[in-house]
């Protein structure tokens, strides 16, 4: 039997820091992805308009989270999840290179390949920490196995932003983009040096008499998934706001009928679990909707709304290691970065002409929400723990735990509506505080949610398709995430911004009180199999 580290097998571990460097290079490129199309070709960024920007956005951050549903599928019938993180990690490294160059069809082709490489490793990753706690040794802590598991996924996403900020403001965007690539090979080199910790967990299941065989699902699934996307593309006019919208939600729409036969076949025993999965994933779609816009219309917020100014105990320290990003008042020769920040700063607060300020640079304020999951990772699962250790055992089931964390998400736009309450119609910027405090609140619901939603896809999957229904998960991932992207292009046409988090408050609300509703049914589900 594998030796014991405390309540958890030695193979989480290898698989916190191959996901911390994987996420590094992941959320390194996001955090600067919106600045990078805005920012001026001459600049050595990509010169896009603001819509486009968001338009792909949220498509590509829609389907980076729609391929696990293909790399899951072949990790559970063909690859297995060891050789399919290989192949998604080389494949992600590759991408960021090629964004580190500047060219169009460079720009393309990275993002394309770090699509593809995503859905190789995304959801056979987080089936490997549920597989590692599939014996009774280590069952009872699967849930605290998934939060630790998602800690390294944002230890990653916090160390990277410092990285990002001081490549860019040194040695320009490609040597950001470049940093990322760097990250994802640490990643394999780790996961290729402790993969003999987690290779009892690597089992591919038999399928059983009923199921699609493979060539069936790219058949019937895939070849129409691209051919609906395409379809969707061409329709006259847009229904959706964008052709890129159109298609991609009209591309979903064969995969979602999938998992749908997955429900409507499945047998007695496995039907019941399959729709308590589905019904959650509806319901989440709405949190990556609204949590996802912290690349988007957040950092939007935070590069023109909010006051970046790093107090002089920072400022001289991090100008000297090049980590501070300089604003300076030229009088009628201020260069328009400079401008465009003074242009809603309070009078009192802009330099003299010939002064300048040191800020904090916007990629920054990406590392605020992974700041508060590592600081509150530990605090959930002790309160979780010292819940389930009362002698009635007070611990909220899993969907109940998810319930929780989409009201939580949903207070996080309250918290926005007050910052923008603060700028005086906006004519003056918010105080940092109010981004650290949205950030703060939607964390606590993050983490109600997001590991709870992986550790019950492991527990109510049927074993034989574990991956798939991870990609299941994701699918609600990438249907959300393209929302946000929808979302946040509604941005600019809000003039009262108040509105457009009152709106998200709304969205998250409605999604939260259809899972309470479905909450004894679903705690009904999770008693029969046995898992809480």
């Amino acid at each position: 039997m594998e030796a014991k580290t405390q309540n958890h097998p030695k193979g989480l571990y290898v698989l916190f820091f191959t996901e911390m460097w994987e996420r590094f290079g992941y959320y390194l490129m996001l955090g600067i992805f919106s600045l990078y199309m805005i920012d001026g070709w001459d600049n050595g960024g990509m010169g896009f308009d603001k819509l486009k920007k968001s338009d792909i956005y949220g498509t590509y951050i829609g389907l980076v989270y729609l391929t696990p549903f293909l790399g899951g599928l072949l990790a559970d019938r063909i690859l297995g999840y060891r050789k399919s993180i290989f192949i998604g990690g080389a494949l992600m490294s590759a991408g960021y290179f090629s964004l580190s160059i500047h060219d169009t069809n460079a720009f393309y082709l990275g993002l394309l390949l770090i699509i593809l490489g995503n859905g190789m490793f995304k959801p056979n990753i987080s089936t490997l920490v549920g597989n590692l706690y599939n014996n009774d040794t280590y069952r009872p802590n699967k849930d605290a196995g998934y939060n630790i598991f998602y800690m390294g996924i944002n230890v990653g996403a916090f160390i990277c932003n410092f990285v990002a900020a001081y490549m860019r403001i040194n040695y320009g965007w490609g040597y950001a983009f470049a940093a990322a690539g760097v990250g994802m090979l640490v990643g394999l080199v780790v996961f290729a040096l402790g993969t003999k910790h987690i290779a009892q967990a690597d089992v591919i299941k038999p399928t059983q008499p009923g199921d699609m065989s493979l060539s069936r699902i790219l058949t019937v699934v895939l070849l129409p998934m691209f051919a609906f996307g395409v379809l969707g593309y061409l329709i006259p006019g847009n229904l959706l706001g964008t052709d890129t919208n159109d298609a991609f939600i009209f591309g979903c729409l064969p995969v979602i009928g999938f998992f749908i036969y997955l429900y409507i076949s499945a047998n007695s025993e496995d039907k019941r679990p399959i729709g308590a999965l589905l019904a959650v994933f509806a319901c989440i779609v709405v949190f990556w909707a609204i949590f996802h816009q912290n690349g988007d219309a957040l950092t939007i917020w935070a590069e023109e709304y909010t006051d970046r100014e790093m107090p002089l105990a920072l400022g001289g320290p991090a100008d000297n290691i090049g980590m501070a990003q300089v604003v300076t008042n030229a009088g009628d020769s201020t260069d328009a970065k400079s401008a465009a920040y003074f242009h809603n700063l309070a009078p009192e607060k802009r330099p003299a002409e010939g002064q300048s300020l040191k800020l904090f640079s916007t990629e920054l304020y990406q590392s605020i929400n992974p700041f508060w999951v590592v600081l509150l990772t530990p605090v959930i699962v002790g309160f979780w723990g010292f819940l389930r250790t009362r002698k009635r055992n007070l611990e909220p089931s899993t969907p109940t735990k998810i319930a929780i964390g989409l009201v939580i998400t949903a207070l996080s736009a309250l918290v926005m509506v007050g910052a923008v309450a603060s700028t005086n119609g906006l004519s003056d910027k918010a105080s940092s505080g109010w981004l650290i405090a949205s950030y703060a609140v939607i964390t606590l619901g993050e983490l109600c949610l997001s590991p709870m939603g992986l550790s019950l896809v492991s527990k109510l999957s049927p074993p034989r398709i574990t991956a798939l229904m991870m990609g299941g998960f994701f699918l609600s991932t990438s249907v959300g995430n393209k929302l946000s992207g929808m979302l946040s292009g509604l941005w600019e046409g809000f003039e009262n911004k108040s509105s457009f988090f009152l709106m998200n408050f709304g969205l998250v609300m409605a999604a939260a009180l259809m899972l309470f509703f479905m909450l004894r049914w679903l705690n009904a589900v999770m008693r029969e199999k046995n898992v809480f």
